[in-house]
């Protein structure tokens, strides 16, 4: 049976692919919002969230898979210390896909990727008093 064989090949040989993947990767962790193709957004968020979810967990062995796929030491730090600890109480989705409409010349669909920013819970405090007050 051919269960989960199907996915997205973008006219690219597999090196292609896996380096188009990787190039997107980290320039995403780079600028935290690129513009790009819906096709290669949607193929690239997989290995997004997989690689925030292994930096979330501050361990040797998850170091060395994400070293293993981001090959920029810069990215690989940005993405442990200042990336994944924004999403250490979000269970998943870590990125968000914007459609732009179709691009002139071509027209590919455009999308734009990027990193969902935390939203902290807000506490209200009586401007008066300094306790906190519940709604």
């Amino acid at each position: 049976m051919r269960h989960r064989k199907k996915k997205l090949k973008l006219n690219r040989t597999a090196e292609h692919r896996k380096a188009l993947l990787l190039s997107l990767t980290t320039e995403l962790f780079k600028h935290e919002t690129i513009k790009t193709t819906l096709a290669k957004a949607k193929m690239a968020r997989g290995l997004i969230e997989r690689l925030i979810s292994l930096a979330k967990v501050n361990s040797l062995a998850n170091h060395r898979r994400i070293v293993s796929f981001i090959s920029n030491k810069e990215m690989v730090k940005k993405l442990e210390r200042e990336i994944a600890p924004n999403f250490s109480v979000r269970q998943g989705g870590y990125t968000q896909i914007i459609k732009l409409g179709r691009r002139h010349g071509d027209s590919a669909e455009m999308a734009i990727i990027k990193l969902v920013k935390r939203e902290l819970p807000q506490k209200n405090i009586s401007p008066t008093i300094g306790e906190e007050v519940s709604n």
